[in-house]
């Protein structure tokens, strides 16, 4: 678990799914379902629900000529009449979003507790970026329009928040996650994003190559510092050079309009925690260095991407 600690913010907040800490800094409320009428709730507001607190699909969401689908997981208490924050899942490469639901556990009430979970699949099993991608039937911009298709999906069918939508992605997910705060599409719909072991393959060069992100945006980096898949130092990846994270990080700081720098250690030292301020807002832009922590998931408890590494459980949770 996150520690906590008074002198950070960003520790006090850490409770549900953790892009609920990074809508805290952004002095948003935590994200807890918001009673309708309200400007900020979608039309699917008082649709009454089928099977809430169970996983279901949705196939065959039209985007860009090609069908698409996602997974998605309501609140056991779902009510129609409350509109609720969405997190969207991205998971890696070779794989589904039913892949991302199982490791991360992010559909336990414990983790995403009063909000709506949403999981969309890539096409052939990744998204658009990676060289692995090339033979794939959909583009980087493509892909981005299916996010913008699946927000507006479920706004459509289900209570939202329309102010409280967050994404939250692992390795080639994690990468997209970064095309998605590069867009000019898809980074408005965003009140925060976060990567886990982001695979940076469109974002290589620079803050300034091809990132246009129209609006700053709160960001989450935890990357292992014993990835060999994605390395922190950077390299040759399975798709292509990777930029290494503390430069990756540098251009957000650029894109952002950060200044002061915070650092500290956690958990005995095997942690770093760097915050930033940006747009006079603090913890605006966060990165934590795990050391040990190979290419997976980080959690206390077992987890399948852990296994694949394979590794022990990490001294942190990332769900949470």
């Amino acid at each position: 678990m996150y520690p906590r600690k008074n002198k950070n913010l960003y520790h006090t907040m850490a409770v549900h799914v953790y892009l609920t800490i990074i809508a805290a800094l952004l002095h948003l409320t935590l994200a807890t379902p918001t009673p309708i009428p309200s400007k900020r709730s979608s039309t699917g507001c008082g649709k009454p629900p089928f099977l809430p607190g169970l996983t279901q699909y949705r196939f065959n969401l039209i985007s860009s000529g090609k069908s698409r689908s996602y997974s998605y997981h309501l609140p056991a208490s779902y009510d129609p009449d409350t509109a609720y924050p969405v997190v969207l899942g991205f998971h890696g490469s070779s794989s589904i979003g039913a892949f991302f639901e199982l490791d991360t556990k992010m559909s336990a009430s414990r983790y995403s507790g009063e909000k709506i979970m949403l999981y969309p699949n890539g096409m052939d099993g990744s998204w658009a970026g990676p060289s692995y991608h090339e033979n794939s039937s959909s583009t980087v911009e493509e892909d981005v329009q299916f996010i913008a298709d699946v927000v507006a999906d479920a706004k459509a069918r289900f209570c939202v928040d329309e102010e409280k939508v967050f994404g939250v992605g692992m390795s080639n997910g994690g990468g997209f996650v970064n095309s998605l705060a590069c867009s000019d599409l898809s980074n408005p719909l965003f009140a925060a994003l976060a990567t886990h072991s982001g695979a940076f393959y469109t974002d290589t060069n620079g803050p300034n190559n091809g990132c246009t992100h129209p609006k700053p945006i709160p960001m989450l980096s935890i990357h292992g510092a014993a990835d060999k898949t994605v390395p922190y130092t950077g390299g040759d990846g399975d798709g292509g050079p990777l930029p290494a994270i503390q430069d990756w990080l540098g251009w957000w700081t650029e894109r952002n309009a950060c200044t002061t720098k915070r650092t500290e250690t956690l958990y005995d030292g095997k942690v770093l925690h760097e915050s930033w301020i940006c747009e006079g807002k603090e913890g605006f832009l966060q990165h934590y260095k795990i050391a040990g922590l190979g290419h997976c998931w980080a959690d206390t408890e077992p987890n399948i991407s852990q296994l694949t590494v394979p590794q022990l459980p990490s001294v942190m949770r990332s769900s949470e």
